[in-house]
């Protein structure tokens, strides 16, 4: 069944494969434009061109061709598990690490793992298994796994809904202007970098971040943050946003520069705490993941270096 959509005015004049990258963040721009040649996207149903701009009360009505079944490879790969239960895991997931398998990357991934150790996970038609929300490849930390489909479905629904309070630990490049405060921007996908995200004020999603400078040093801080939304690269695009993007974080300038730069060799951003009502029971629980080694050795070269 096609998907439909009804152009609204903030969207009207936009041409359709831009319109279709806002609706479908995960999809290339050409991988859409594939799908308006052959005609998968009609607009008011009728072909059109990918240059076509938009009018409002348009219906752009979107079909995907269905996919061929994958299977997903059972490997045996390393990340520590905080807590286990019959309905769920936690998580500690290692930098560097991809948590599920995408085009090109079948293999290596957190979830070819976790159906090493547990091969009846839920979700596997959606090459997911048990995952309910995601954390970038060189972010470490904390990430909740569904073992059941009740699990799956109701860990999934609280992630919707805001019920599941996240806290994340970080070195920032400079300083963020303030000790603390709440950032409220909309983010959305970048308009000429698909690889980026950025804060876009018209045709963002709306997105709230907290934060707390737990130490400071010159052109560093060490910082806790709250997350009130879980958009796409949040975290980075925010507190790029205030001119103190995270150390090592190449995508949104958080390169340091090389007179002043500890060992740095990823995006120095650690998903430390969760806290939410367990899926089943509805006993209220809180798990903390232990900064990493590599976090750790930055902060104390920067203490040694300041002190």
């Amino acid at each position: 069944m096609p998907e439909s959509f009804i152009v609204t005015a903030d969207h009207s004049g936009l041409r359709l494969d831009h319109f279709l990258v806002r609706q479908y963040p995960d999809f290339s721009r050409a991988s859409l434009g594939r799908l308006i040649r052959t005609a998968a996207v009609l607009v008011n149903s009728k072909r059109v061109k990918a240059g076509y701009r938009l009018h409002e009360k348009d219906t752009v009505a979107v079909t995907f061709p269905a996919k061929e079944p994958s299977v997903l490879i059972a490997q045996p790969i390393d990340f520590g598990v905080l807590y286990e239960d019959s309905e769920m895991l936690i998580v500690d997931k290692p930098a560097g690490l991809v948590v599920h398998p995408g085009d090109g990357n079948r293999q290596g991934t957190l979830v070819n793992g976790l159906l090493y150790r547990y091969p009846d996970l839920p979700g596997s038609q959606n090459d997911r298994p048990g995952i309910v929300h995601r954390l970038d490849k060189d972010t470490s930390g904390i990430l909740l796994v569904a073992k059941t489909e009740t699990a799956l479905r109701n860990l999934g629904e609280s992630f919707k809904n805001r019920r599941i309070s996240k806290t994340y630990h970080a070195v920032l490049l400079r300083h963020p202007g303030r000790d603390n405060g709440r950032l409220v921007a909309p983010v959305g996908r970048h308009p000429v970098n698909r690889k980026k995200m950025a804060v876009l004020q018209e045709h963002g999603r709306y997105a709230a971040t907290n934060w707390q400078v737990q130490q400071r040093w010159p052109g560093f801080c060490f910082v806790e943050i709250g997350l009130e939304t879980g958009r796409t690269h949040q975290i980075r695009v925010h507190m790029a946003s205030l001119g103190s993007p995270v150390a090592g974080d190449r995508l949104y300038g958080g390169r340091p520069g090389a007179a002043t730069e500890p060992t740095i060799h990823r995006q120095l951003l650690h998903a430390s705490t969760v806290s939410f009502r367990h899926p089943v029971t509805g006993k209220e629980m809180q798990f903390t993941a232990p900064l990493p080694a590599d976090m750790q050795t930055v902060i104390s070269d920067l203490n040694k270096r300041y002190r």
